[in-house]
């Protein structure tokens, strides 16, 4: 998901997408430790997603835009 399709979400579908993506996080984390995760590159990718989604919702709270 791109920053302008982050930027249009209301702020519910914000939260909602920051809560999948931190399960999606815990699930990957499991897996890399029992040795199932395909490719190490899926973690890095849904951390930086979540940094995107924390980013653009306290914007949004604060009143401030990129």
């Amino acid at each position: 998901m791109r920053t302008k399709e982050i930027r249009e979400l209301s702020a519910e579908d914000i939260k909602t997408h920051i809560v999948e993506t931190r399960k999606e996080i815990v699930e990957l984390r499991f897996q890399l430790a029992i040795r199932k995760l395909e490719s190490p590159a899926k973690l890095r990718t849904a951390r930086k997603k979540l940094a995107r989604l924390l980013t653009i919702e306290s914007e949004k709270e604060t009143g401030k835009t990129a």
